[in-house]
């Protein structure tokens, strides 16, 4: 058995435990597994990832069974499932993510001109353009806000509950540019791309309702397809930034992206980001939203005692403001209040 594999599949399995009990019965098989856990190490650390193992195992046709089942078809198809973990990448692009990305963007002086790095297909970068139902547990629906649009009775509506009223946005930004940038961009028009994104959706009940709202949003941006320029968002971040209208807000944005980076990886990110407006000559904020332990200096200025477990730490340039729910479902500020 390798150890490792192991571990990172008990890790996964705890964190998919209350969120998609099939993956997280599927990952706490393979960490038993000598058999399994050893094909899986021999992939690498990148295309070993459960999210991708388990997407792959769904594109080469192994159906959501019980893991015993499951087990015998995955190894019968090994070798596609590996050769997909090779050609695809884990680009989740979760639309729900702008019900969270909504409430910061609505305290930004107008125009904004939007920049996502990491941007899959772009489907976050239309947050002008979806409805939203912000609600409180306690109180329920509390506003719910639908751009004045010809096509809004077929936009996507994104739920999220807030611990404060306080938090909800009233309006919608007025976004004037918006373009991304991404190693591996995904093209909207291409069916079977699109179809690879929704695989990558778990599996279960609370999961449903992402499935259709992404759908609606796959629709929205194939209307008005995104510039999203291939590359490495350190490389290409400043020539992007540049191509924004010089009278807009630039919004330089991300989700789940430096995960992806090494820690001089991040550490060069942060630095680009914060002098960006110097390079460009405009007025640049920056928003994230990544999981504890992706920047030190983030984690130093968190409240002590703050959970972070199972939520993004959202800054806007460099300081915490909320914890915001990884699909978009949750947006906590109370928490951080000093």
């Amino acid at each position: 058995m390798d150890a490792d594999t192991s571990r990172r599949y008990h890790a996964f399995a705890d964190w998919a435990r209350g969120s998609s009990p099939t993956y997280a019965e599927w990952a706490e098989g393979i960490a038993g597994d000598d058999e399994l856990t050893e094909r899986i190490s021999r992939l690498g650390e990148r295309r070993g990832q459960p999210n991708l193992v388990f997407a792959a195992a769904r594109w080469a046709g192994c159906g959501l069974e019980p893991f015993a089942v499951w087990r015998d078809r995955l190894l019968t198809e090994w070798d596609r499932v590996a050769a997909i973990t090779a050609e695809r990448r884990t680009q989740t692009n979760e639309v729900g993510r702008c019900a969270t990305l909504l409430p910061p963007l609505s305290h930004i002086e107008g125009p904004i001109a939007l920049l996502e790095t990491g941007t899959a297909a772009g489907l976050c970068l239309y947050p002008d353009r979806y409805a939203y139902e912000y609600s409180s547990s306690e109180e329920g629906p509390l506003r719910t806000i639908v751009p004045e649009r010809p096509d809004a009775a077929a936009l996507p509506m994104l739920r999220c509950r807030v611990d404060d009223p306080g938090a909800i946005p009233e309006t919608i930004p007025d976004i004037v540019w918006r373009a991304g940038i991404d190693l591996a961009p995904i093209d909207v028009g291409d069916a079977d791309a699109v179809a690879w994104l929704e695989t990558l959706i778990w599996p279960g009940p609370v999961h449903d309702e992402r499935i259709e709202r992404h759908r609606a949003a796959v629709d929205v941006a194939r209307s008005d397809p995104p510039r999203i320029v291939p590359g490495d968002i350190l490389d290409r971040l400043p020539e992007v930034a540049a191509e924004s209208p010089p009278d807009a807000t630039l919004v330089v944005f991300h989700s789940a992206v430096l995960l992806y980076l090494d820690a001089a990886e991040r550490r060069r990110f942060a630095d680009l980001v914060s002098t960006l407006g110097a390079r460009v000559n405009r007025r640049v904020v920056w928003i994230s939203n990544e999981t504890a332990g992706t920047l030190p200096e983030i984690d130093g200025r968190m409240p002590q005692g703050v959970d972070a477990t199972g939520s993004f730490i959202q800054t806007v340039d460099g300081m915490p403001v909320a914890l915001a729910g990884q699909h978009g479902a949750t947006y906590e500020v109370s928490a951080l209040r000093s």
